[in-house]
């Protein structure tokens, strides 16, 4: 699930909203309240559950065939599996590029998407569809900073979640 020509996406669980107004999310870095969304570069970084932890690389100038490769933990692939999100479309038009190198799009005004959310299952199958690996480890950490070693353009999304499941804390490995 890939914006179309001018447009961005804003990815949830919920089906139901209706009208998107800007507000200071509680991982926000920054006090200015904003509405969020992403373009095709970014939005299959968000093809997961909104508190699942993830580390999704790319190269900047990757040479032909080489693919994306998205990290999550396997104590998430059940609910990465189960999981089907709304794509929220809008007019890019509505929003600006967030910081100097944008990893999203913000908009400081109310939004209305552009029609009904789009359902999005299959999250797994969705990255095969697009030739972006997903790879499934015991623990982020190793991978994440193998991924900045090397160079590579990167997100790391919800980090403070990992090693902590979907239900809650694990006990400590030993």
């Amino acid at each position: 699930m890939l914006p179309g020509p001018g447009e961005v996406l804003h990815f949830s669980e919920d089906p139901t909203i209706e009208r998107f107004v800007p507000h200071v999310a509680a991982t926000a870095q920054q006090p200015e309240a904003y509405v969020w969304a992403v373009d095709a570069l970014n939005a299959p970084c968000y093809w997961f559950p909104r508190q699942c932890p993830r580390v999704c690389s790319w190269d900047a100038s990757p040479p032909a065939g080489v693919a994306r490769v998205h990290a999550v933990e396997e104590r998430w692939l059940a609910t990465v599996r189960a999981t089907t999100l709304h794509a929220y479309r809008f007019a890019a038009a509505d929003f600006e590029p967030f910081g100097d190198r944008p990893h999203a799009h913000v908009a400081t005004h109310p939004v209305v998407p552009l029609g009904p959310p789009v359902p999005v299952d299959d999250l797994v199958g969705l990255h095969a569809a697009h030739g972006i690996e997903l790879l499934v480890l015991p623990e982020l950490e190793e991978h994440f900073a193998d991924v900045r070693e090397r160079g590579r353009e990167f997100s790391g999304i919800r980090l403070g979640n990992a090693g902590i499941g979907p239900g809650g804390p694990f006990p400590t490995r030993r």
